[in-house]
């Protein structure tokens, strides 16, 4: 049967949680769902999605923005979905509110998407916002066992992997990593794509690139993204004579693009919920070398997609990239499993077969106990 679902995503910028909530709204749409999107009237997300219809521009501006969860109220009393689901924290926060104010009968089921691998806030309006949800999605076992360490019940977790375009990310052009960087035609070059924050690691993978440039000189190195600590990058990579070697793409539009060009794709989070750029990366075959942060070792499997090293570890990472560089089958190898992987498990029909089934089983707890959702 088909559900009707209101979906929020507060950001501004575009991160890996914006594509998976745009997924979860085109996905649920094209399999014959009824998604409504609330999002950031200036965000990114809202703008990639301008063609389509459901739209509603609408953001707080700090987690008690009492304003906006009124005027989510107001369109929650209209509209009357089955399933508020909430993408982000903030999110979380203004549907907690809203959902507050003045009563729904029947009440929205509360969903809250959870993709990162931090500790929940343990402040008296976070205890009260995450009490109101009904069930959390983790995007990988290792979010969905933090869910329960910082004292969610199991049994209002589950676990729904991320998803990319796979089909796209198959027929998309490579962008010509050489030409767009003036690189040596026969240089190969490892790619990131992270925004450049503390838990994404760049600093651990200069601290590498700098011993695998020592074994194979003509190595490049690509991170794409932009963030905070571009300036303290830039300094590393001086500091370690890195200038030929490593460049600083910042954001690109062409990010998909860019890793079909990469030879090789590294993660060096230190700290990741699961890693859709990985994904990404999967999906156009290329074999990677990541962290065992988080949820990288559900995507990464070790010694047949690529290679996994403890998280700050710069010479495993070097040794493994190394390997990879070195040995053309194996890459080859590794790169195809990775897309065969990437095709059985992390598509977007899938991920919504999983999203709907989740919405199934809560509306029919709710119909077989009607108040057992608002305690």
């Amino acid at each position: 049967m088909p559900t009707f679902s209101l979906h929020i995503d507060t950001a501004r910028t575009w991160r890996g949680g914006q594509g998976q909530a745009m997924y979860t709204v085109t996905g649920l749409r094209a399999a014959g769902h009824r998604a409504v999107l609330v999002a950031h009237p200036d965000g990114a997300l809202l703008q990639r999605m301008r063609d389509g219809l459901d739209l509603v521009a609408l953001a707080p501006r700090n987690e008690v923005d009492l304003a906006s969860a009124w005027k989510l109220s107001r369109l929650l009393k209209r509209m009357r979905p089955d399933i508020v689901h909430a993408h982000d924290p903030h999110g979380v926060a203004m549907a907690a509110l809203a959902l507050s104010m003045g009563s729904l009968a029947p009440r929205p089921v509360f969903v809250a998407s959870r993709r990162v691998d931090f500790r929940l806030a343990k402040n008296s309006f976070s205890r009260w916002k995450y009490s109101l949800v009904n069930r959390f999605i983790a995007n990988s076992m290792a979010v969905r066992d933090l869910l329960v360490a910082d004292g969610i019940p199991a049994s209002r977790t589950c676990v729904v992997n991320e998803a990319v375009d796979v089909h796209r990310m198959e027929h998309l052009p490579a962008t010509n990593v050489h030409a767009a960087f003036y690189l040596p035609t026969h240089a190969p070059v490892v790619g990131n794509v992270a925004a450049l924050v503390p838990h994404k690691g760049q600093h651990h993978l200069l601290d590498a690139a700098a011993l695998v440039v020592r074994a194979v000189p003509d190595a490049r190195f690509v991170i794409v993204g932009d963030g905070e600590l571009r300036e303290s990058l830039e300094q590393h990579i001086r500091h370690m004579h890195l200038e030929r070697h490593v460049f600083l793409a910042g954001f690109r539009d062409d990010a998909l693009e860019m890793t079909k060009g990469f030879d090789v794709f590294v993660m060096s989070s230190v700290t990741e919920g699961m890693g859709t750029a990985l994904i990404d990366a999967m999906a156009a075959g290329k074999a990677a070398v990541g962290t065992t942060a988080g949820g990288i070792p559900e995507l990464i499997v070790e010694g047949v997609t690529g290679f996994l090293v403890p998280p700050r570890d710069h010479e495993a990472m070097a040794d493994r990239i190394v390997r990879l560089l070195k040995d053309d089958a194996l890459r080859t190898r590794m790169g195809n499993a990775a897309l065969a992987r990437a095709r059985e498990h992390f598509t977007v029909a899938r991920m919504v077969q999983e999203t709907v089934a989740v919405y199934d089983e809560m509306l029919a707890q709710r119909a077989a106990a009607p108040g057992a959702l608002t305690s």
